[in-house]
């Protein structure tokens, strides 16, 4: 897969999004018997410790590039890196406990590809590589990274339409997380199942996974947590939770969770631009020029990015603006929005 899409090839670049697929993969990996055991007498290349080492510092490189600039300017590295650098690793001589942690590195990497993908709606690829890396943590017996990648599914179920899919691949999720023991990563599988059931409108749903989102988090010790889960604090906590709110049409509850979701650590610019298009969405009903002027804000971090979700954000920022288009800076910033929008696409 990862030969092709460096290739370029049409049948990969062209996916859609499958139905089918996320489900039938969240019940493999439910249903699939026993530990694996990744030990290779492949060739008589020996790999150790340091090579499994430098990947996961390939992985960190590349998880702070993709916040900072945006899926669209990561995934071909990425991918490129799997390629000619990883792909060799796996085809080598390793023992299980080397090979464990070599298929967990190469899954964080697949994981980070789709999820670049994603970012850049590239659904049907965002798939693919998602799907793989869920076989890849599963045969490196890492319970941890496939909740983090069951939720990366369902974020994305939620982002395309299908709340349903959301939700049991949440579900899912949050029974790998409790496996992994990690209190944060089980509130964020409650969070995402909480954003499935808003968009269906649930509210009764929706309140009682982000309780139980909540209450995991304050289980939360003080354990190192693993270098892809050091994002979610109390700041991402506060932009899912607005995100709910926004679908349930609560604009007061958004904008107070969304401008709490701005005390972020930095390197996360992506991320504020969402937050930031999040709370001007909240503010356009109350008060249209404040929204203008901190969509400004989002506008110009968007204008850095390559991300094309960033570039949906303000379009529904756009549309929302649209029937206070006769105040003339309203006017102006939808311009802007549509000139950079239409020039990225």
């Amino acid at each position: 897969m990862w030969r092709s899409d460096v290739e370029q090839r049409r049948f990969l670049l062209d996916t859609s999004y499958a139905v089918a697929v996320y489900p039938a993969a969240s019940m493999r990996w439910l249903t699939l018997p026993g530990p694996e055991h990744p030990a290779s007498i492949g060739s008589s290349r020996r790999i150790g410790q340091t090579d499994v080492d430098a990947v996961r510092t390939m992985a960190t490189a590349f998880r702070d590039l993709d916040n900072k600039v945006g899926g669209g300017k990561v995934r071909s590295t990425i991918v490129q890196y799997l390629h000619s650098s990883v792909a060799p690793l796996l085809r080598g001589s390793y023992p299980e406990h080397i090979g464990r942690q070599l298929f967990g590195s190469t899954a964080e990497l697949v994981r980070l590809a789709g999820w670049a993908a994603y970012d850049q709606e590239d659904h049907g690829l965002a798939q693919r590589y998602l799907i793989q890396a869920l076989r890849l943590a599963r045969a490196a017996c890492d319970a941890g990274l496939s909740a983090e990648i069951l939720a990366a599914m369902s974020h994305q179920a939620t982002y395309v339409g299908r709340p349903g899919d959301a939700i049991d691949l949440a579900r899912v999720a949050q029974i790998a997380a409790r496996g992994a023991r990690l209190a944060e990563l089980e509130s964020e599988c409650h969070m995402v199942e909480a954003h499935g059931h808003a968009a269906r409108q649930d509210r009764a749903s929706c309140t009682s996974s982000l309780t139980a989102a909540e209450r995991a988090f304050e289980q939360a010790g003080s354990a190192r947590q693993p270098d892809w889960l050091t994002y979610f604090d109390s700041a991402y906590m506060s932009a899912k939770v607005a995100h709910c709110f926004r679908e349930l049409g609560d604009h007061k509850r958004t904008a107070h969770f969304a401008a709490q979701s701005l005390n972020m650590s930095g390197g996360y610019q992506r991320g504020r631009a969402f937050n930031l298009t999040l709370l001007a969405s909240a503010t356009v009903p109350t008060d249209p020029r404040e929204a203008v002027r901190i969509g400004r804000d989002a506008l110009d971090i968007a204008a850095d990015l390559a991300s094309r979700r960033s570039l949906s954000y303000l379009r529904d920022l756009r549309y929302r603006l649209q029937s206070f288009n006769g105040l003339g800076e309203v006017a102006e910033f939808r311009q802007e929005v549509l000139e950079l929008t239409t020039r990225r696409d």
